[in-house]
């Protein structure tokens, strides 16, 4: 089966991912265990549960679980155990955790979201400005993060409108935006700001989500007045579009004797102690 693209829910401070397949939420199993068992090693024990359900005669559990790509903490696309709404309750039922009610009605709460979403998707920014508050960051810089939200898959409808399709794709797309834009890659970023499985673009101060936003509005604009058809196209745009946005950068650099690129994260330090620990 072949995932969409992953999003993050959280559950008391832990991170869930998301995916839409057959028009609903899927979610990582791990994520799950790891969430309500607060296991060091959640893989080793999702691998031990799932062969104690089918030992038990939980085999239609095991069958209703898909291999989905979702976006890994190393930023890459990896096949993941996940289960629809019915398939996790299913799951919760067999793990021994003071969470697991919470975590049902948590979850019962997601799936009515995601219907209601398809019905008002102005719900689903609501919902995103809401948890970025809750994380600590002030109303300005929400703005400018769901303004990059929405530049970004203005961009991705573009490249898939064009032939790009794949998520590993728009990795090597994305990169090559950054390397022009940032003289970096977003792998290299995150390790210059000492992060793991957390969204680069989360811990971007005000500058950095301007020049991120503008490499990535550049590349569309270029993208539609070429007509790029194809990866090789698109990348060539891709260059294209990030040197704006590098060349910006440079400028402002050079006039204002500060680098744009810090190494610093954007949530203040109360905050940032805030979130979970990856």
């Amino acid at each position: 089966m072949a995932g969409q693209s992953t999003q993050i829910a959280l559950f008391k401070g832990k991170e869930i991912r998301k995916t839409i397949h057959n028009n609903e939420w899927w979610f990582s199993i791990i994520d799950i265990v790891e969430a309500l068992t607060d296991s060091g090693r959640p893989r080793k024990y999702w691998s031990d549960l799932k062969k104690k359900l089918v030992k038990e005669g939980y085999s239609e559990v095991s069958e209703k679980i898909g291999q989905l790509k979702l976006i890994s903490p190393d930023g890459k696309s990896r096949t993941t155990d996940c289960a629809d709404t019915e398939t996790v309750f299913r799951i919760i039922q067999t793990i021994p955790s003071p969470k697991a009610e919470p975590f049902k009605r948590w979850l019962a709460k997601v799936g009515y979201e995601r219907i209601a979403e398809i019905e008002d998707p102005e719900l689903a920014t609501k919902r995103a400005r809401a948890i970025y508050k809750a994380k600590g960051y002030p109303d300005d810089w929400i703005e400018k993060r769901m303004r990059s939200i929405a530049i970004r898959e203005e961009l991705t409808d573009e490249w898939k409108n064009r032939g790009v399709a794949e998520q590993k794709d728009y990795a090597i797309l994305t990169a090559e935006i950054s390397k022009a834009a940032f003289g970096v890659t977003p792998s290299e970023y995150k390790r210059l700001k000492g992060l793991e499985r957390q969204n680069l673009r989360d811990h971007m101060n005000d500058l950095e989500l301007i020049f991120s936003m503008l490499g990535e509005a550049a590349t569309t604009e270029i993208t539609r007045n070429r007509d790029t058809q194809g990866f090789d196209e698109n990348k060539r745009a891709a260059v294209d579009g990030g040197s704006v946005a590098g060349n910006a950068r440079k400028e402002l650099e050079a006039k204002s004797g500060k680098k744009v690129v810090s190494r610093q994260n954007y949530l203040p330090e109360k905050a940032a102690k805030r979130l979970p620990k990856k």
